[in-house]
């Protein structure tokens, strides 16, 4: 029998570059950011790298999550797949949420980013050109 909190909701797919590590999710993200953070640019090799925030009881990897190169504990990390490098998802405060990159997903999410954080340490080379909210470092008020 079908779960009833689930009936409504639409799962999405990600996965990594050479397809060995997927994931679904559930399109309900809590917020959506493009981060500027020293640690972002590095991990993704770009200017900054789009995060959708979902509860992590809503985010499940379904193939090669024991190929996974885990950089950081429990509760709170990177995952990348080892063999070809993609950045798939962050584990974030104290493990209840999950940040995922945005550009692993292979469907279209419901959101989308609302505002450039940790703009404080951006990449001197590269400007932000639209209109989105800018903050020096988490979202605030």
């Amino acid at each position: 029998m079908a779960d009833p909190e689930k009936a409504g909701a639409r799962t999405l797919a990600g996965q990594c570059f050479c397809g060995t590590v997927r994931y679904e999710v559930t399109d309900e993200f809590a917020y959506a950011v493009n981060c500027h953070c020293s640690n972002c640019r590095r991990t993704t090799g770009s200017a900054f790298k789009p995060i959708a925030g979902i509860a992590r009881d809503k985010f499940h990897l379904t193939a090669g999550d024991d190929r996974l190169l885990i950089y950081g504990d429990v509760g709170g990390h990177d995952a990348h797949f080892g063999q070809c490098g993609s950045l798939l998802y962050s584990l974030v405060r104290e493990g209840a949420y999950v940040h995922v990159a945005m550009g692993t997903l292979t469907g279209d999410p419901s959101i989308r980013p609302s505002a450039h954080i940790f703009v404080g340490s951006k990449a001197p080379w590269f400007t932000i050109t639209d209109d989105l909210p800018q903050y020096r470092e988490h979202v605030t008020g």
